[in-house]
């Protein structure tokens, strides 16, 4: 395979919302990202994911969109924009912008459009069904399918107007876009053209494989306790994915230069279909985003229902993915996201080995073949946040959540809060920790949400200041992918399988080989150095431990937490 340049790179997602208030009205803006680019030239990363910034009424925080192509005043101007997309290429950063094109807003003229009259020539842009047959509009199950959406309660609903129904996998004010009609797709692909034009460098598409619907739109089966049916089978990897996707690569990057990067967001896609996603033969995606890891632990009852996800979970899955995509394809790797809670407080210890718990999964996921991502924080070791009622919370998600499971399942409300307290997305999107002064640094005024307490300990000039910090460990992990082919090319190979607490890899090329060891627990972890042969008088290249201190080599012990990489 030829070497891509983003299979050296790494990218750093900013919420906007969350990351810098340059105004001080509480809520993130371009101006705020202006401000701190020198941090993210600091770390080392080479590619900017936006989050949403398009006009759009903030339903679901900016993924829902009414205008495509206007920048929110919440967030500035397209002036602005062009700035901040300066200073990102004059720092030698690449700029991908988040794009939502399963659905859009109810806002959006498209729908407003859609939703005027049966007959209006937009109708059809988007799905749009009426009641079940000998069912009157409005009343109980008269929806067109069972379905229930991601965001609680049916995934249709009734517009009075018309008498008829429209469907969104998300809240009721995301409807979703027909992608089986090619001008909805030809609008779509002018939109793309346009912002590469002003000189973006790629996107990150949300949810892309559910653009392609089973048209004939059947009724899920309803599992156990469940409310809705289970219609992932009917939206997700579609009849038609694979064409929509390759006459989307055909219709905007076909013909421009390669410096272009396009991930897709796929919830639920496995290997093999990851596989098809990324085979450059196949000229559809450069990478996706699958969710089998970050679903591991999840119960029967989906995210809320938290079960342990052991060390050998972590591992077996990751591999399987390494292994999957070895020789066709490629793997976004990452722990975090705006979607994600904090992986510190996830999969490591937030507490006593907070500091070297996140030394420990950033290493084991960045040394990985694949191309690694930051979330905003993470860089940190920022960790989840202390609601106290669920007046603390603002995610749409997280809300309905609550509401339908203290009222109509009549679930008690405390242990429901501990659930959203543990997973809500609103764990990640907390306002950015700059400094220890008033809210953190965010902003001078009241921010949008609650600033995490711990913020006085953990923030970024701090770390900055600290050479056996986070921050400190994420630079070293960066500059080791760029520097080594070996990390963004090179073989792996699981090493201690069976190891209950060590996540061990050997990432080999050309004669050229990398150890990595780390202990994902806060006890002491011995292993058999037999199992390791050859590694004895190796090079020690990034180590860190409970305390941050290196060790001289492979020993057969790693402390609580402990990390050794090696290379011969």
């Amino acid at each position: 395979m030829n070497d891509k340049w983003w299979q050296s790179a790494v990218v750093y997602q900013v919420y906007p919302r969350s990351f810098a208030d340059s105004d001080g009205d509480g809520i993130g803006d371009l101006r705020g990202i202006i401000r701190h680019l020198d941090h993210l030239k600091e770390l080392g990363v080479d590619v900017v994911w936006l989050s949403p910034i398009y006009a759009s009424p903030h339903d679901d925080n900016g993924y829902d969109i009414s205008d495509y192509q206007r920048i929110d005043p919440l967030f500035g101007t397209l002036d602005d924009f062009d700035e901040l997309l300066a200073g990102l290429h004059e720092r030698g950063i690449k700029l991908v912008m988040d794009l939502v094109v399963n659905h859009t807003s109810d806002e959006h003229p498209w729908f407003v459009e859609s939703a005027s009259s049966t007959d209006n020539p937009k109708r059809d842009w988007y799905w749009w069904r009426g009641p079940r047959d000998g069912a009157r509009p409005g009343e109980h199950g008269a929806e067109p399918t069972n379905w229930g959406s991601f965001f609680s309660g049916s995934a249709w609903q009734l517009d009075e107007r018309t008498g008829e129904y429209y469907l969104h996998l998300f809240s009721r004010k995301q409807p979703d876009l027909n992608w089986e009609n090619p001008e909805v797709r030809d609008a779509v692909y002018e939109m793309m053209n346009w912002w590469l034009d002003r000189g973006v460098d790629g996107f990150r598409m949300d949810v892309v494989n559910f653009l392609s619907k089973d048209v004939s739109l059947p009724d899920g089966v309803i599992p156990p306790g469940a409310l809705y049916g289970d219609a992932y089978p009917f939206f997700a990897q579609g009849p038609r994915i694979h064409e929509f996707l390759h006459e989307m690569h055909e219709r905007v990057f076909a013909g421009r230069d390669d410096r272009y990067l396009t991930v897709g967001e796929m919830p639920g896609v496995d290997i093999a279909e990851a596989r098809r996603f990324t085979d450059p033969a196949r000229g559809e995606l450069d990478m996706v985003f699958q969710f089998e890891h970050v679903d591991l632990d999840h119960g029967p009852g989906g995210k809320w229902d938290h079960r342990d996800a052991s060390v050998l979970d972590l591992k077996r899955n990751l591999a399987q993915w390494q292994e999957g995509l070895a020789e066709v394809g490629w793997n976004s790797l990452y722990w975090n996201n705006h979607d994600q809670p904090r992986v510190v407080s996830r999969f490591g210890d937030d507490g006593e080995h907070r500091v070297a718990s996140a030394k420990a999964l950033g290493t084991v996921l960045h040394l990985m073949r694949g191309t690694p991502y930051v979330y905003q924080g993470e860089e940190l070791g920022m960790t989840n946040v202390p609601f106290s009622t669920i007046d603390d919370f603002r995610d749409i998600e997280t809300l309905n959540h609550y509401a339908e499971a203290v009222d109509v399942l009549g679930q008690p409300a405390d242990e429901v809060l501990v659930a959203l307290r543990r997973t809500s997305r609103d764990n990640a999107r907390t306002p950015m920790q700059w400094t220890d002064g008033p809210n953190a640094g965010f902003t001078t005024g009241e921010p949008w949400i609650t600033v995490n307490p711990n913020f006085p300990q953990i923030n970024a000039a701090a770390a900055r200041a600290d050479a056996d910090s986070v921050f400190a460990h994420y630079r070293a992990l960066i500059d080791l992918r760029h520097r080594s082919r070996l990390v963004s090319a090179g073989g792996f190979e699981l090493v201690l399988p069976e190891h209950e607490q060590v996540f061990g890899y050997v990432r080999e090329l050309d004669g050229e080989a990398l150890l990595v060891l780390a202990n994902l627990t806060g006890r002491t972890a011995e292993y058999d150095l037999a199992a390791l042969p050859g590694w004895d008088a190796a090079e020690v290249v990034l180590a860190s431990g409970g305390t941050g201190t290196g060790t001289a080599g492979l020993s057969g012990v790693l402390g609580p937490w402990e990390t050794v990489v090696l290379q011969r």
